[in-house]
């Protein structure tokens, strides 16, 4: 489907996670008015309903801890090409580009998502982030460090990424996961970063932390 062209400036607006102030994104106050007006933005392009979701216009926690630690770390990402990997928002992907990448490849497969991307990207003033669809079926791209934020939400989602990173792995490729300790986090990831971040979604701050594939 194709996303009116307005559809984010009537129903977000512009703001910087808590963690991630250098980052300006489009994002909603009132998530159920949201997702009513993407459902109904569906049905008029002619897509079914419960085929829309907002959870791009949230910045979620495990997203800003990797953020925080790419700006923190630009070594990890400066003149690299980064794989942003369910990238939603595009935070963890712009965060790589003001970091020094020199090309992001941020992948969703929700059309909202990829479109909100080139806002916040301009928004941010980034230029080498480059929205793409679903890799997960695809041939690896190549790519130096790929960025996983909040990847494990469900065991459907999990059992896809899982092999996925270890093959970006065994082929060279840095790979960083952020994530608040979800259950289906793959096995042998290295802590390197831990942040409490808020969360609008839950009182007071949550605990997420940042691994990497060895």
């Amino acid at each position: 489907m194709t996303v009116a062209p307005d559809f984010f400036t009537r129903h977000t607006r512009l703001e910087r996670p808590p963690l991630v102030p250098e980052v300006a994104l489009h994002l909603a106050g009132d998530v159920a008015a949201l997702w009513q007006a993407m459902e109904d933005e569906a049905a008029a392009g002619g897509v079914g309903p419960g085929q829309a979701s907002p959870f791009w216009a949230a910045a979620w926690v495990g997203g800003q801890g990797l953020a925080r630690h790419v700006l923190d770390h630009p070594e990890l990402v400066a003149g690299r090409t980064v794989l942003d990997l369910g990238a939603g928002s595009g935070l963890v992907g712009i965060a790589a580009a003001l970091a020094g990448a020199t090309r992001v490849l941020a992948s969703d497969v929700d059309p909202y998502a990829v479109a909100v991307m080139d806002l916040n990207a301009a928004a941010n003033g980034v230029t080498v982030l480059e929205p793409v669809g679903d890799v997960l079926d695809a041939d690896l791209p190549e790519v130096d460090v790929v960025l996983a934020g909040d990847v494990f939400y469900d065991l459907t989602m999990a059992d896809r990424v899982r092999p996925w990173l270890f093959t970006a792995w065994v082929r060279g490729a840095t790979v960083l996961v952020g994530d608040p300790g979800r259950s289906q986090l793959p096995s042998g990831l290295v802590e390197v970063a831990g942040y409490d971040v808020v969360d609008s979604g839950v009182d007071g701050a949550r605990r997420t932390t940042v691994g990497r594939l060895p």
